[in-house]
């Protein structure tokens, strides 16, 4: 059992208020197991990325089409406006996501060096530093001094506590190469889903409307689907959760069709 299928089941145990089930979960045995087949794993910390990169991308397709179709324009104009939105959108997007996790490792590794520096110069004053932070915690004197002595025994441990009690930092293991493909990857399929139809449409003629139809169907599906998967990053109920970012991105093309239809109006006047 992997940490977060752990987690998992300690939280249905507390929405269901099983105690029984509670106590399995929280088992000596099962948390070490779980802890252990988790270390190591990074595939986890990815999901965020592939989630919410696929919600972006469908939203922001499903508004495009939805705009230029409220607007009346040729399926031709509908599809160069989606794919040109799905790429550069989603190319900005990896950017983005490279960019920030790259500067928080960068901003990470300066105060990790940093206060390596001051551990190896003023080793009393970082202590002193340690047992200030545990008494604002509330521990005793006495007590702020022994964690203290426990945690500066081993300087690896020492640095590690320096950097998420002083500085309230932890130190990822997100690649942002990685991050970024993925987040790319995500938003480009999930974006694309929409426009499949219109892109059917150039071999094999549609109805207009029929089109839209069919890519608000691909559209609220997706948006339902990744809504639910992103429970594995906030924990929420996948129905409720599911039908929330259906509502968001319905509301935002309902938004961009409006736009569409008064664009027209003034096109025609």
């Amino acid at each position: 059992m992997s940490l977060n299928k752990r987690l998992d089941q300690a939280r249905q145990a507390y929405h269901s208020k099983d105690k029984s089930a509670s106590v399995k979960a929280h088992s000596p045995d099962v948390i070490v197991k779980a802890a252990q087949e988790e270390h190591g794993s990074s595939s986890n910390q990815y999901i965020g990325s592939v989630v919410y990169g696929g919600l972006d991308g469908v939203v922001t397709t499903f508004a495009a089409v939805s705009g230029v179709t409220g607007a009346n324009l040729l399926p031709s104009v509908l599809l160069i406006v989606g794919m040109a939105n799905l790429l550069a959108d989603g190319f900005s997007m990896a950017v983005g996501a490279y960019l920030s996790q790259k500067s928080e490792r960068e901003y990470y590794e300066r105060e990790e060096a940093r206060e390596k520096w001051e551990m190896d110069n003023f080793p009393q004053g970082e202590k002193i530093e340690l047992e200030a932070i545990y008494q604002n915690q509330g521990f005793s004197n006495d007590e702020a001094k022994q964690i203290t002595e426990i945690f500066t025994k081993d300087k690896k441990r020492w640095l590690s506590t320096m950097m998420q009690d002083e500085l309230g930092l932890s130190k990822s293991d997100i690649d942002p190469v990685r991050s970024s493909v993925l987040t790319f990857a995500a938003f480009v399929i999930a974006g694309l889903l929409p426009l499949i139809v219109y892109i059917v449409g150039i071999f094999t003629p549609m109805d207009y409307n029929t089109s839209f139809y069919i890519s608000s169907g691909l559209a609220a599906l997706t948006l339902f689907g990744l809504g639910a998967a992103k429970v594995k990053v906030t924990g929420l109920n996948p129905v409720r959760s599911g039908l929330e970012m259906l509502l968001v991105g319905g509301g935002a093309a309902a938004v961009a069709y409006l736009v569409g239809l008064l664009l027209k109006g003034l096109g025609a006047g």
